[in-house]
């Protein structure tokens, strides 16, 4: 099990030994550097090698996978190049069980459900749109939810990822009516005021690719009256 550890850099690491690292992202960080040369989470990781291990020149990091930047939670990152293709063959062969928290103002039809869907991307508008049957160009998804929580105009789904698909979660949940928690871009009314959406990584298990022993790491939700209530 996974132990929070908190720096004075604002990072809040929840493993990290000498092979991984694993960090609760925060909503509105990015993982890699993009076109907004906004400063990534991944170089902050860096720093906070480089500072902790007094590390001179540069540190090694690998970007194995990486969250939206609206999304909070757990991020897994390579610390060595003995780790980083092991990773990234863990991840591809979805040998990581991903574990999601969503929040969402209509309940789902179902309590619990295997929704099957075909995503197709709009990269124009940054947007996966999901249909019902195979279209061209469209990738085939699978998650399940369970209702794990009913709040005072909201609900807490967990859900599981059988697929890694653009938007996969964001765009299932809402073509079922579900729309998550300040997501203007999949049909929610209102943004959340940080720009933040209501979606959680919140659970990662998988087998560590040097020591081979299990590993599950959870990361808290964001603090929020709604995360809050969440978690009480």
């Amino acid at each position: 099990m996974s132990k929070t550890i908190s720096t004075k850099n604002n990072l809040q690491v929840l493993y990290e030994d000498n092979h991984i690292i694993a960090i609760n992202k925060r909503p509105g960080d990015i993982v890699q550097g993009d076109k907004t040369g906004d400063k990534s989470l991944s170089e902050v990781v860096k720093e906070y090698i480089a500072e902790k291990y007094n590390k001179p020149g540069n540190v090694y990091l690998g970007v194995v996978h990486r969250l939206d930047r609206p999304t909070s939670g757990i991020v897994v990152f390579a610390r060595t190049s003995k780790a980083l293709p092991r990773l990234n063959k863990l991840f591809a062969n979805k040998e990581a069980q991903k574990t999601y928290w969503a929040v969402v103002k209509n309940k789902p039809p179902k309590d619990s459900e295997m929704l099957i869907h075909w995503l197709k991307r709009n990269p124009k508008q940054n947007k996966s749109y999901a249909h019902i049957k195979e279209v061209p160009e469209s990738k085939k998804a699978i998650l399940e939810y369970h209702v794990l929580k009913a709040l005072d105009n909201y609900y807490l789904l967990e859900v599981l990822l059988h697929t890694g698909r653009h938007h996969q979660i964001r765009s299932q949940l809402s073509f079922i009516g579900s729309v998550i928690k300040g997501d203007l871009k999949y049909g929610a009314d209102r943004s959340n005021k940080d720009g933040s959406i209501h979606l959680h990584a919140r659970k990662l298990t998988f087998v560590h690719p040097v020591k081979k022993e299990p590993l599950t790491i959870i990361a808290p939700p964001p603090s929020d009256p709604i995360w809050d209530h969440c978690v009480v």
